[in-house]
């Protein structure tokens, strides 16, 4: 009657109009740096007793150590005790206070996984005894009895009074009490982000004492989320690790250094000396082809290209002063070369292998704990016996797991075990990767207030998917969308008659149209974004999936957890598979829960799925 638009608000209230009008109240969010968030955990910069701490954790199937962890794997995998604890102290020394300051007010804490949340929790216990098990709880998907927890959260002086929780509690609760979020991992989502903000921003009268209401809430982010969600996103790149072809090429050189100061000194017997210069060759040779390989014309290449250039001639390698094992390091190492590119298993298992040999020729402690490693690799590969090519070199891997064989070890034997069981380490069962605990001094600097935009209207091309969403539901028995709910392959005339439908609607900007299309790679992908898949289809599609065998129960819940994207989507990007909730399932995703060729099959599904939008 009155030509509103259909399908969106006739009228948007924002969230400075709520907050000015008195009906919810503003945050007050403030950043707090953490080094290994933002930069990642380096060995090269750990105390010498943390390095001890280091070198003694099973970091891996394979028997590889880092030398960097990256921020993103802190929290996911990666469990340090001081940067929980400087989180809770900062949280417990800052946040606002209740019970005439006796109490912290009520928190939710944001945490990254169900690990996390169990860690955050033992943290507290830890630290505050006296109010071990009541004061801070987990509440998520898979705590026993969470509605009660939430409820009692819900009373003003009820424990617990911190919540930690796991998605649970990022929307749908409402806590007027709640005075303090903490931020504990990234988020990326503007929805999302609002909508956790939202559970802080409810009244509460007479909060601290009568007459003395709720005014603000605080918003602590330990994980750069205000940086990037504010209107000044100014924030420094955290330093990106060495890759794994950089520390390959590195290494190598520094093994060259070795073999050539062994050389240099007296008293070499005849024999080992042949041996160990027949290795630097091949060693030199393997480095030469990777420099040689490097294209100088690549945009990379190209600034070093005097090096590369100097360095792919056979007769620079023939003696390397220290300038030279300088330019390599620093200019050439880590550059991008066009050898076919090897499998990452073997890669790894050169880089031990490489370091225990660096170990032998500079009588380091850490030979041991490399050794281990390397026995641990052939105990697996043993239990691999029955596939030929590991049978093959059975003799060598059972020769491996005896102290004999260690006993008087050349580098040149360890040469010859590199070379024969380099190619096996990929047959090696994958298994979950274990969660890592560490107690490394993490640094936090002065917390820092930010200016967080007001939640202001829905920008053009918002209301225009919401109008969009409306309309398809208006017409949700057009051929085109059935097929899009039931999964059913789309062809070029279903596409066009869509989108005729579509543009022929007054409602819908034909301008923004177009850039759904654009953003999300075709009309039909959009459309399902927005109308999503029915839930029979989505079982059905992952019911061939199933089909194959028994599924356990943690693979049941991952593949209801697709159902659950699906649903909701239409589609997912595989990468998905890697974050929250996945990843509560298994810290590996779906290598964890599934057999390598069972997880190449459901990323073809997926594909699939996304390919039946389209035409």
């Amino acid at each position: 009657m009155f030509d509103l638009e259909k399908g969106v608000p006739t009228d948007a209230y924002d969230l400075a109009d709520a907050v000015s009008d008195k009906f919810l109240v503003p945050s007050k969010a403030v950043s707090v740096p953490l080094k290994f968030h933002r930069q990642g955990i380096r060995y090269d910069e750990l105390s010498e007793e943390e390095k001890e701490q280091w070198d003694a954790k099973e970091w891996s199937d394979d028997g590889s150590v880092p030398d960097f962890v990256e921020a993103e794997a802190v929290n996911k995998w990666l469990f340090n005790i001081d940067t929980v604890d400087k989180v809770l102290a900062h949280l417990m020394t800052h946040g606002l206070k209740v019970a005439g300051g006796d109490r912290l007010g009520k928190t939710i804490i944001f945490a990254k996984n169900q690990q996390h949340a169990e860690f955050i929790q033992e943290r507290f216990d830890k630290n505050y005894p006296h109010l071990a098990g009541k004061f801070a709880r987990v509440i998520t998907f898979k705590t026993e009895y969470a509605q009660s927890l939430i409820d009692d959260f819900s009373q003003k002086d009820k424990a617990p009074h911190i919540a930690i929780s796991v998605d649970m509690l990022d929307t749908g609760i409402d806590v007027p009490e709640v005075v303090n979020l903490v931020f504990f991992k990234l988020v990326r989502s503007k929805t999302k982000f609002w909508q956790m903000v939202g559970r802080g921003t409810r009244l509460c009268r007479d909060l601290f004492g009568p007459g003395k209401d709720k005014e603000f809430f605080y918003l602590f982010d330990y994980c750069q989320n205000l940086e990037f969600f504010s209107q000044n996103p100014e924030t420094v790149d955290a330093p990106v690790g060495e890759s794994l072809g950089k520390r390959l090429f590195k290494t190598r050189l520094e093994l060259v250094g070795e073999l050539d100061r062994k050389s240099a000194s007296a008293g070499e017997a005849r024999e080992a000396s042949e041996s160990e210069t027949e290795l630097r060759r091949e060693v030199v040779e393997t480095l030469q082809r990777e420099v040689a390989a490097m294209n100088v014309d690549n945009f990379v290449v190209r600034a070093k290209r005097r090096f590369v250039e100097k360095y792919a001639k056979p007769e620079a390698w023939r003696e390397l002063r220290a300038e030279e094992h300088a330019e390599l390091a620093q200019e050439v190492a880590g550059l991008p070369s066009e050898l076919e590119a090897e499998d990452e298993e073997a890669k790894r298992f050169d880089l031990l292998m490489l370091r225990l040999q660096l170990a032998v020729l500079r009588t380091e402690p850490s030979f041991k704990r490399l050794s281990e490693q390397v026995r641990s690799i052939a105990g697996l590969l043993e239990e691999r016996a029955s596939i030929p090519m590991v049978r093959a070199q059975l003799f060598l891997i059972q020769e491996l797991q005896t102290d004999e064989w260690w006993q008087d070890v050349t580098v040149p034997m360890l040469e010859t075990t590199r070379r024969g069981l380099r190619a096996l380490v990929k047959l090696i069962e994958k298994q979950a990767r274990n969660p890592i605990y560490t107690d490394f001094e993490d640094e936090i600097g002065e917390h820092a207030p930010v200016e967080l935009p007001g939640f202001v209207a829905g920008e053009p091309f918002e209301r225009f998917r919401e109008k969009a969403r409306a309309f398809l539901r208006e017409h949700q028995d057009h051929l085109a969308i059935r097929k899009l709910r039931m999964n059913e392959p789309l062809t070029a005339v279903d596409l066009q008659e869509l989108e005729r439908m579509l543009a022929e609607s007054a409602a819908l900007n034909p301008d923004h149209l177009a850039k759904a299309k654009e953003e999300c790679e075709g009309l039909g992908l959009f459309v399902r974004s927005l109308v999503g898949m029915e839930r029979g289809a989505a079982k059905e599609a992952l019911g061939r999936f199933a089909a194959g065998g028994t599924l356990s129960g943690n693979q049941i819940e991952f593949v209801n957890l697709i159902v659950d994207q699906l649903m909701a989507h239409g589609a997912m990007s595989p990468e998905l598979l890697y974050e929250s909730p996945f990843t509560d399932v298994s810290p590996q995703g779906p290598d964890g829960v599934f057999s390598s060729a069972q997880v190449d099959e459901l990323m073809e599904l997926l594909k699939q799925i996304r390919t039946r939008a389209t035409a």
